[in-house]
């Protein structure tokens, strides 16, 4: 069976969208043996992590490689699979005069970038059991079709009951040369005009190895630990915000993940992913609405601050009345936008509120509300950013509430560096296990 594509509005927001959107076309496949999603890292694991979460199924990654002619890397020739398997194009390499024996040190080298990715990614963990289940293949897009191809036939090979390609984009000639290869094959469009995978998203930013174990680690931990998660949406207003609610299976509190945009992203995941390990529900909500975001990111009109931190106590609120967390210790995490607008929230719920924690933005912008907060308060500024820490400390010396500050390592973005989020999330994560 084979799924022809079919219109999307394009192009994608990002990686997390398109797996969400994926994901409803893969339902429809009535998947029974054991179902297991492979992502190709590192792109396709952000849109496989969403077609796992949603369909609940487990997901883990497919290590393959492409070689590229010595010289002009980017001219995929072959491809090595993590079973040692390698496929050349002999077609192209005969037209280029190039022979095999030409590629053995970049097959080499590919061999060695492939096996230390596994080890990042897999850690000591073994390759899962194929043989028998519905496998469903997953990578962001394809252009030429070549890594997928070496991808799917190592699947084959350990004899899966049912084969599938599920990506949100590709070319149309490479999408009707692996149709063949799978027993379905699953795509949102393959448009006429395409030129490159990257055309299709407007946020198509490059991931790294800290990003791909935070998505499965936060996959793994979701899996083994009963949790229970569902997207939601909150009426703030006269908006309204989406949502995801996490539940642990013994839940003592919660913690409310707020973001101007980006809830989808691995580093914020990972910090709601090691929040729950301490037994707290966590509900990552954006602030922004996607077409808000859209108009801020084009030079449009801002959201205040506190616009965002009064639609921040409407979520607290919804928390309360609409959920089973009505009786739990509630804590505010707020990033980047999201940090001045918990503070308002804080002090506009003080019976509600009993930790926060802020990070990566500007909390003075919360001044006229700083003297309300009664919460013990969490600010974390990278330590290399003499401006924003000076104003943290002004804010927090006009709170009426307890408060630390905690200097991580760090950039212009505070997560953007592995040893920062990591320290991050760990500085977050104790915080609110000894307030909450």
């Amino acid at each position: 069976m084979t799924m022809n594509p079919l219109p999307v509005s394009l192009p994608f927001t990002d990686r997390s969208e398109a797996g969400r959107r994926l994901a409803e076309r893969v339902r429809t496949l009535d998947l029974r043996n054991e179902p297991i999603v492979l992502a190709l890292p590192r792109g396709g694991v952000p849109v496989a992590a969403e077609l796992a979460r949603r369909l609940r199924i487990p997901l883990d990654v497919l290590m393959v490689r492409k070689i590229g002619l010595p010289g002009h890397a980017e001219l995929g020739v072959g491809a090595i699979a993590e079973d040692g398997q390698v496929a050349f194009d002999d077609v192209a390499l005969a037209r280029l005069h190039v022979s095999r024996d030409a590629l053995m040190a970049t097959v080499d080298q590919e061999r060695a970038e492939l096996d230390r990715r596994l080890r990042a990614y897999r850690g000591s963990r073994g390759a899962p059991r194929l043989a028998d289940r519905d496998v469903i293949v997953v990578d962001d897009g394809v252009a030429t079709g070549g890594t997928a191809r070496s991808a799917l036939r190592m699947v084959r090979r350990a004899h899966p009951a049912r084969l599938v390609l599920a990506v949100p984009v590709g070319s149309q000639s490479a999408m009707e040369a692996l149709r063949p290869e799978v027993d379905d094959l699953v795509v949102l469009t393959a448009p006429e005009n395409f030129h490159a995978v990257g055309e299709w998203y407007r946020d198509f930013a490059q991931l790294t190895d800290a990003d791909v174990t935070a998505l499965l680690t936060e996959l793994r931990e979701a899996e083994t630990g009963g949790e229970a998660e569902r997207a939601v949406r909150i009426r703030a207003g006269d908006v309204y915000l989406d949502g995801d609610l996490a539940t642990p299976a013994n839940v003592r509190g919660a913690v409310v993940v707020a973001l101007g945009h980006g809830r989808h992203d691995p580093r914020h995941r990972s910090v709601a992913a090691r929040t729950r390990r301490s037994g707290l529900a966590t509900l990552l909500i954006d602030l922004f609405t996607a077409e808000e975001w859209n108009r801020v990111n084009g030079g449009g009109e801002e959201v205040t601050a506190m616009t965002l931190g009064e639609r921040l106590e409407e979520v607290v609120g919804w928390l309360r009345r609409a959920t089973e967390l009505g009786d739990a210790r509630v804590g505010l995490f707020g990033s980047g936008a999201g940090a001045p607008a918990a503070l308002v929230a804080a002090a506009g719920r003080p019976d509600d509120v009993a930790a926060v924690a802020a990070h990566g933005g500007r909390i003075d912008l919360a001044e006229e509300r700083l003297p309300g907060v009664r919460a013990p308060t969490l600010v974390l500024v990278q330590g290399d950013d003499s401006f924003l820490r000076e104003l943290a400390e002004w804010a927090m010396s006009r709170m009426g509430a307890p408060h630390e500050l905690c200097v991580v390592p760090g950039a212009e973005q505070l997560l953007g560096e592995p040893g920062g989020w990591q320290e991050v999330r760990d500085a977050v994560a104790e915080w609110f296990d000894r307030h909450l």
